[in-house]
């Protein structure tokens, strides 16, 4: 199983990529300089996975390998610099967002079983660690955030995490579970952008009137 633990490492840094260049498309939107690329960058590639091992009481996962922050930080000017060579930065931006939800759903869930939570916090370790990240950027940036508005979001995260943790506590085996939670998280979202699925929002009515007892 060597190699799939290779394989997971992989699957994290390209993550932290594609979240990187979506906080940078975030960036870009609202014209900030460098220094502003940089730190939307890493607020949303970084953010998720470090309030899960915050609560988890665990070394935070980037502290640990600097050079994760280096392709954040490169990435980000990257995109400083050529961003306006993309027509339609704000649907890349959600595909890139997309990519990484699924990746990390599945990652944080696994990263909180091998810290010994149970299977419903690592449910809910998944969602934050592939949910945070955005949250922060578009707070950051002063947009709603994607988990508020009427989109399947955070709904394709725990669905994800929840498929994993499932797959795994019935023995199925990492590979197995990982895939198909990542790729589940993915779908869900994946679908949402094309067919334009949301939750039901909430629909204002009139107040009741209430007679005076005064």
């Amino acid at each position: 199983m060597a190699y799939f633990d290779d394989l997971l490492a992989a699957l994290t840094w390209a993550a932290v990529a594609v979240l990187a260049v979506a906080g940078a498309l975030s960036a870009s939107r609202k014209q900030l300089d460098p220094v502003g690329f940089i730190l939307i960058a890493c607020l949303c590639a970084f953010g998720g996975g470090t309030v899960r091992d915050v609560i988890l009481n665990l070394p935070v996962f980037w502290l640990k390998v600097p050079g994760m922050v280096g392709l954040a930080a490169g990435l980000a000017l990257l995109v400083f610099f050529t961003a306006h060579l993309v027509e339609r930065r704000f649907v890349v931006l959600l595909w890139a967002d997309a990519v990484g939800l699924g990746l990390f759903a599945v990652l944080g869930a696994e990263a909180a079983l091998r810290a010994g939570a149970s299977p419903w916090v690592a449910v809910l370790m998944g969602t934050i660690t592939a949910t945070f990240g955005g949250l922060l950027r578009d707070i950051a940036c002063a947009e709603v955030p994607l988990i508020l508005r009427r989109e399947i979001y955070a709904t394709a995260a725990a669905l994800g995490a929840l498929t994993f943790v499932l797959l795994h506590e019935a023995g199925l085996g990492r590979v197995a579970a990982i895939s198909a939670g990542g790729l589940l998280a993915f779908g869900a979202r994946a679908a949402a952008i094309l067919t334009g699925w949301s939750l039901p929002s909430y629909r204002a009515r009139p107040g009741r009137d209430y007679p005076d007892r005064r």
